[in-house]
């Protein structure tokens, strides 16, 4: 009995103890390398989700770029693909986002490679590198540069603004802003037409509107067109004052949306006034200025806010007006309504 207690003794040992032990020891050796297969597989996806955002990043930020302005882009109802204005600057804002992340993520499991960046040839620790100090300069340079508006920073501003230009006299200004978001009630009484002339110009051009408390946006939407549109149907129903009334039309007190991009000969044409008596009149109120020239062209090249330019053309349209009251332009007069008029 006690040969068979003694043989399974020495038999146990190396049956099933070295067996459970060596299990538990590679277990043990495989943790660490799991911890560092996960790591660098997180560091995969926070380096490829940083490229991708900001590459699409670029792509809307170039777009909005290019885009008009936010009330040329709302009344003409403006896309790219598909999407809004609005749509495009909310993607743009959650990629930004999703690439703060990403980048802080990278800096952390990349902040040992950082911080040798910043140490000089002895291994100790230097922020004030050469390398640190180029790239300190170019972006402090590129803060100032956009700042001052020195070349090519202003270049940069100038095309953004030729952009803004292009799409302004491509689609056109709304009559005021966010006029979308008015009722067509609402409209109508502040464009001086008649409510239920412009509901049966509307469905006389087949468009589709159920009340005259629609907005402009909800008709535009519900027929899939701009509301540019649904004011171009309802424009028949403009009365012009110089014909209506015999009456020169008046700046009104404040600048309507879009004046700031308008010529001086535009806006001057648009309100009959004689663009050579206003051009007199800003002279003598030492503003410079040419009928070419944007109006807030002019504010720049006499260092004042395009608002005091279109007041110093009021005052000029006015005191040409009082002084000479036939010399702001002849009124127009539709020739074939004359013979009537002058029964």
């Amino acid at each position: 009995m006690s040969h068979e207690v003694t043989w399974h003794t020495s038999i146990t040992p190396p049956l099933y103890r070295p067996c459970c032990i060596g299990r538990v020891d590679t277990l043990l050796e495989l943790l660490p390398n799991c911890e560092k297969e996960i790591e660098v597989k997180i560091r995969k996806i926070t380096s490829l989700t940083a490229a991708l955002a900001f590459i699409l990043m670029v792509l809307t930020s170039i777009i909005l770029y290019i885009v008009p302005q936010g009330r040329i882009a709302y009344w003409a109802d403006w896309r790219l693909w598909g999407l809004t204005k609005t749509e495009w600057g909310n993607i743009h804002i959650n990629l930004g986002l999703l690439f703060l992340i990403a980048l802080f993520l990278h800096i952390y499991y990349n902040w040992k490679p950082l911080v040798s960046y910043l140490k000089d040839k002895a291994k100790q620790m230097k922020v004030s590198t050469p390398e640190f100090n180029v790239a300190l300069a170019i972006t402090v340079a590129s803060i100032v540069g956009t700042y001052l508006l020195v070349p090519p920073f202003s270049w940069v501003m100038a095309l953004n603004d030729h952009f803004k230009d292009a799409g302004t006299k491509k689609y056109g200004e709304p009559p005021y802003g966010h006029a979308e978001l008015s009722s067509l009630s609402t409209f109508a009484n502040k464009m001086g037409l008649d409510v239920k002339e412009s509901l049966a110009l509307i469905k006389k051009a087949g468009l589709q509107v159920e009340s005259d408390q629609q907005t402009l946006a909800d008709i535009g939407r519900l027929n899939h067109v701009p509301p540019q549109k649904i004011y171009l149907a309802m424009k028949p129903a403009v009365g012009s004052p110089s014909i209506n009334t015999g009456r020169r039309q008046k700046l009104p007190d404040g600048p309507p949306p879009g004046t700031g991009n308008l010529t001086l000969a535009d806006l001057c044409n648009q309100y009959d006034f004689n663009t050579k008596i206003v051009l007199e009149g800003l002279s003598s109120l030492n503003i410079e200025a040419r009928e070419d020239m944007a109006i807030k062209k002019i504010a720049e090249m006499n260092c004042v806010s395009p608002l005091d330019v279109y007041e110093k053309i009021k005052s000029a349209a006015s005191a040409a007006a009082s002084s000479q009251a036939g010399n702001i332009g002849p009124i127009p007069v539709n020739k074939a309504a004359a013979p009537a008029a002058k029964k």
